[in-house]
């Protein structure tokens, strides 16, 4: 008997295989959220995929106007808890960026992958990616770190864009081409410091 499947868009989802009497039942997992229809759920999230796809790709490009485009007007940025600070507004936190990486020669490579993505509404979602970045300080001397972005989305006016988003880190290495660094919560908090008064004093007059 030739084998075949079924799929059904139910509260559960039915699977047949190898034959009618051979059907496997599926319950939905209970983190997807559904609002309105299976399809119009599955657009959004991936319109937000696309979203956080291009903000990796505009920021390691540095195109900053196009980057600017992912942002709410009031969004804010939260990177206190992985050395940094809140900012609040989109363009206020995309100069801030911009000031710390902006350089030609400092590269840099934000990889996002694992997406979480639940919407709350018909025109609002949370999310939750796993990063790997590289950022390029020196010849030969790099930062490379694992954590997560915790986000928020809104549509308006039909566009998805990032309401806010909060870094989180696992761990950081600053790696040369003879030995890796493992920076602590200690290490982190010093070059914050430091970062931080050393961007106060270039942006003064």
């Amino acid at each position: 008997m030739e084998a075949h499947r079924r799929w059904f868009t139910l509260p559960e989802c039915a699977v047949t295989l190898a034959g009618p009497k051979k059907t496997l039942i599926e319950e939905r997992p209970a983190a997807m959220t559904l609002v309105g229809d299976d399809a119009t759920t599955l657009l959004a999230i991936e319109s937000i995929k696309q979203l956080k796809a291009r903000y990796c790709r505009y920021l390691d490009t540095k195109d900053w106007a196009a980057w600017r485009t992912v942002f709410a007007d009031d969004f804010v940025s939260d990177t206190a808890e992985a050395g940094g600070k809140v900012i609040e507004g989109a363009d206020d936190f995309v100069a801030f960026t911009r000031n710390a990486l902006g350089r030609p020669s400092q590269a840099t490579a934000h990889q996002v992958h694992a997406p979480e993505i639940e919407l709350t509404s018909a025109t609002t979602a949370r999310g939750v990616w796993a990063l790997q970045d590289v950022v390029r300080f020196g010849p030969g001397v790099s930062l490379v770190g694992f954590g997560h972005y915790h986000e928020t989305y809104e549509n308006i006016a039909g566009r998805w864009v990032i309401k806010s988003s909060k870094l989180t880190r696992l761990r950081e290495d600053i790696v040369t081409p003879v030995l890796s660094v493992y920076v602590s919560d200690r290490i982190r908090r010093t070059i914050g410091n430091v970062a931080g008064r050393l961007m106060g004093q270039k942006d003064a007059p």
